[in-house]
C-alpha cells in the first residue's frame, strides 16, 4: 500500500506518488503532462517522456477572457498525441498550482482519466529522479471533438453573486493580505487590475498553501485537511462550495483538495476571481 492510500483520501486514485511516476515512464498508456507557471522550467529539464502544456498559450483564449473552446482543445490533446482512454498525468512547479489548473480545464472537457503527481516538480527534484531536455515526439491522435461543461465545476459572477444572496459556502484561497484588502495582489507579483481589495462577503479564508506539506509540496492528510476546511472553518460537504483566488489558479489547487481528497460532491471553482469581482460594478465586498 502506498502513502497516498494510507491518509484517508476519498478518492485517492486522483493522486499518484513520485515513485508510481517513475515505474511508468514508458507506458504507452500513460501521458505525463507538465504545466508550470514559469515556462522556462519545462526546457529547463523535465520528467523524461513528459509534454509540456502552456496555461496561457494553450488553455485560454488568445482573445476572450475564456478557455479554449472545443476545437481548441481538440487540436491540443490530438498534438499531444492522447486519446479519450489514456491516463493523463499532471504535475508542475508552485506545488502543483498550475498542474490542478490543467488538471480542472481539462476536467471541463470531460477527459476524467487523470490524476496529480503528489509534490510536483518539487518532490521529484527532491529525490534526485531523472530530468531530461529532450523533446519528446509522439504521433498525432485524432481526437474526438468535445464540447466544453462549465455547469458542474465552474462558476461565474452572476451564480457567485446568486450563491453569496443565499448564504452559500465560499473559500478564498489567496493570502490574508489579499483577503483582508491590505493587498490587491500578491506578494512578488504584478497588480493584475483589481480596482478594489477585500474579499467577497461570507467568504472563508483559507490560503491554498495550507494544504500542502511546504518540504516536500505533497498534500497534508484527509484528517488534517477536515481540521483546517471543517473544524477551522466550518465548510462541510454537504453543500455548495465556491473557491476562488485572484484568476482562478490556486482556487483550481483547493477545487482538488475539496472534490478529490476531501470527496465534496458540489465544489466549483469561480475563475474569474478578484480580478473580476474587484473591478466589477455594484458587487458587494468585504474586508
Amino acid at each position: 500500500m502506498s502513502g497516498i492510500e494510507t491518509r484517508g483520501y476519498v478518492r485517492p486514485e486522483a493522486l499518484v506518488d513520485t515513485q508510481w511516476v517513475a515505474d511508468h515512464l514508458t507506458d504507452p498508456r500513460i501521458r505525463i503532462i507538465e504545466s508550470n507557471e514559469d515556462q522556462l522550467l519545462y526546457p529547463s529539464g523535465h520528467i523524461p517522456g513528459a509534454v509540456q502544456v502552456d496555461w496561457t498559450a494553450d488553455l485560454n483564449d488568445p482573445l476572450s477572457r475564456d478557455y479554449i473552446n472545443a476545437e481548441g482543445f481538440q487540436r491540443l490533446a490530438s498534438h499531444i498525441g492522447i486519446t479519450p482512454d489514456m491516463t493523463l498525468v499532471f504535475y508542475g512547479d508552485k506545488n502543483n498550482w498550475w498542474a490542478c489548473y490543467a488538471f480542472w480545464v481539462f476536467q471541463l472537457f470531460g477527459h476524467t482519466n487523470a490524476k496529480v503527481m503528489d509534490g510536483g516538480r518539487l518532490k521529484w527534484e527532491g529525490e534526485g529522479r531523472p530530468t531530461t531536455r529532450d523533446l519528446p515526439q509522439y504521433a498525432a491522435t485524432q481526437y474526438p471533438l468535445r464540447q466544453r461543461d462549465d455547469s458542474r465545476i465552474r462558476a461565474f459572477r452572476d451564480e457567485v453573486l446568486k450563491h453569496v444572496q443565499a448564504r452559500g459556502q465560499l473559500v478564498d484561497v489567496r493570502s490574508t493580505p489579499e483577503f483582508t484588502g491590505e493587498r490587491l495582489h500578491m506578494a512578488d507579483y504584478p497588480n493584475e487590475g483589481a480596482l478594489r481589495g477585500g474579499h467577497i462577503p461570507g467568504a472563508k479564508s483559507v490560503p491554498w498553501a495550507r494544504a500542502i506539506n511546504p518540504d516536500n509540496g505533497t498534500f497534508k492528510t484527509a484528517d488534517e485537511l477536515r481540521a483546517i476546511y471543517e473544524g477551522e472553518q466550518g465548510l462541510s460537504g454537504s453543500d455548495e462550495v465556491v473557491a476562488y483566488c485572484r484568476i482562478g489558479e490556486r482556487s483550481s489547487h483547493t477545487w482538488f483538495v475539496l472534490t478529490y481528497l476531501l470527496g465534496y460532491p458540489n465544489v466549483r471553482n469561480y475563475d474569474g476571481s478578484w480580478t473580476e469581482w474587484g473591478n466589477s460594478v455594484g458587487v458587494p465586498i468585504e474586508r
